[in-house]
């Protein structure tokens, strides 16, 4: 396994080095401002109050936030402790938060009054779970305060972290209707940290273009003032942006729910230099009407991942802010944040890349029977490396499935040109990629079946400028039972998250096409079905 000689053990030593960082300010929300000390302060009353519960080395934490700063505090408190955070999905509803509830049995579950809303649905399935609630509008029975506890007296407790245990558990759309845990360990973390660190340094004489063609010594740089954007139960808002902005002593501010606008105001307030999010997220800031009337000169770096930013959108951030450079990184949950990367001039040259890989991994690219392809011919991307996680959660079959000794079937069709850099070019997985929101076709599918009128159904995705994708399905109900989109819908929005339900419903009159061996012709469905005839 290819490692970083420098990488400390864990994201214990990560967080201890940024108590360097004192009085810089660290999180900020609205009119909140937290300085590196105070947040260490909090990190380790939250840390003692939770060993004084009883909760030791290997014991799971669960976070149910949307982007308050809190999420990092509880965070960093957890992982420095040797406990394992498990990042719930704010979208889900009462069912989905319940699955990963039984899944993961975390011992506390932090939330704040949305998501406890949510929980207390199904709280007698769960009732060894201690509650912390985070900004309720009143208290709530048996849920401590979490602004209490952040001033239990106390601090980290002593502890040996070794690399290869649980740092954190993601959830990731599943095929057979269910999420699967992605059990990212310390090592892996921290040596996405360090990739990330590396390709900091190449780009280092072209993420900025002040005054011109002129760029910015990395030695007069201020400290980096990141805008988070996307959720911080995803790796790449809390493994690429946030755990990186730590180490460099940076400050991350945090936005109730993405707005343009908002961004505007706060990239001109709090002199914002890394604007990282879905590419819909840079094509609305830069085309938005009043995007002139802002200062928008201390960004240096804008692009993210989630998605692959469509090549016009490289060219077009580029030009629209003078100092800035479009960058972006190409990565998975599996791999604990970016497989590769590239920005400024690397990605001018090379918009529809997805950059090269990382150190610390090795790749390759199979046919379907996994032999090696050749140079330049397309295939199943493989990945292996310190980064890959350990597997998934209580799911011994699907961690099979996915990992073939140490390599990570990534599920994306690639090619890697002669200068080593990866071209994403089709998709392996029958997946749909909505806002950087992974959606298994088949997910979607297995609750439509649950509706008694629904003969057959395929879904599938549908090219959205604004999303990337949105999800579309086509259907074929029994003659004696007809539904419409409404009825569907309706269905669906108790028994999913929101962002699966399906935007494009196609009724059939006849049954679907399929091959010769019965499955449904998903390409040839896409390429018949008119947009404006769906409901």
């Amino acid at each position: 396994m290819k490692t970083f000689k420098s990488a400390p053990p864990s994201l214990r030593e990560v967080w201890l080095a940024s108590a360097i960082h004192r009085d810089r300010d660290y999180l900020v929300y609205e009119d909140q401002r937290w300085s590196y000390t105070e947040v260490h302060r909090m990190v380790g009353s939250i840390a003692a109050w939770m060993a004084n519960e009883n909760l030791v080395q290997g014991d799971r934490v669960a976070i149910a936030l949307r982007n308050y700063p809190e999420w990092m505090v509880c965070y960093w408190a957890a992982v420095a402790s040797g406990l394992t955070v498990v990042g719930m999905n704010a979208w889900w509803i009462e069912n989905e938060l319940d699955y990963a509830m039984h899944d993961a049995t975390p011992k506390i579950l932090f939330c704040d009054e949305q998501r406890l809303n949510r929980f207390n649905a199904i709280r007698e399935n769960h009732a060894q779970v201690k509650v912390v609630g985070i900004r309720l509008t009143e208290p709530a029975d048996q849920v401590f305060n979490f602004t209490e506890i952040a001033l239990f007296p106390g601090e980290l407790p002593d502890t040996v972290i070794q690399p290869d245990e649980d740092a954190c558990i993601f959830y990731t759309s599943g095929t057979t209707g269910r999420p699967k845990g992605a059990q990212q360990t310390h090592r892996g973390c921290v040596h996405n940290i360090m990739n990330m660190g590396f390709w900091g340094q190449c780009l280092s004489q072209t993420m900025s273009k002040l005054h011109g063609t002129a760029r910015l010594d990395p030695q007069e740089a201020p400290p980096i003032s990141a805008l988070v954007t996307t959720p911080l139960f995803h790796v790449t808002a809390n493994n690429c942006l946030a755990q990186a902005s730590t180490v460099a002593g940076g400050k991350l501010v945090h936005m109730y729910k993405w707005d343009a606008t908002v961004a505007l105001q706060l990239i001109e307030k709090e002199r914002i230099s890394n604007l990282t999010g879905v590419p819909v997220m840079s094509r609305e800031l830069i085309s938005h009407p009043d995007f002139n009337q802002y200062d928008t000169s201390s960004l240096i770096s804008v692009g993210g991942g989630g998605a692959q930013l469509q090549p016009d959108l490289v060219s077009k951030i580029d030009k629209a802010i003078s100092t800035a450079r479009p960058g972006t990184g190409y990565g998975m949950t599996e791999t604990c944040g970016i497989i590769t990367s590239i920005g400024g001039d690397f990605f001018i040259e090379n918009p529809e890349s997805c950059g090269r890989a990382m150190p610390s991994f090795e790749v390759k690219t199979v046919d379907s029977e996994g032999s090696t392809t050749i140079p330049g011919e397309p295939g199943e991307l493989w990945v292996r490396g310190a980064a890959v996680i350990k597997g998934y959660l209580n799911q011994s079959a699907a961690t099979s499935d996915s990992i073939t000794d140490g390599w990570l079937h990534t599920g994306d069709v690639a090619r890697i040109d002669e200068n080593d850099f990866i071209y994403i070019v089709d998709r392996v997985k029958d997946m749909v990629l909505r806002g950087g929101e992974n959606i298994y076709c088949s997910e979607v599918e297995t609750v439509l079946f649950q509706m008694d009128q629904i003969a057959e159904c395929s879904v599938f995705g549908i090219a959205d400028d604004r999303l990337g994708e949105e999800v579309g399905v086509a259907i074929y109900c029994r003659a004696q039972l007809p539904t419409t989109a409404e009825q569907i819908r309706a269905f669906c929005s108790t028994r999913m998250a929101k962002h699966k339900i399906p935007r494009y419903i196609w009724m059939l009159d006849e049954p679907l096409p399929r091959n010769a061996s019965g499955k449904f012709l998903k390409r040839e469905l896409q390429g018949k079905l008119p947009i404006d005839q769906a409901q």
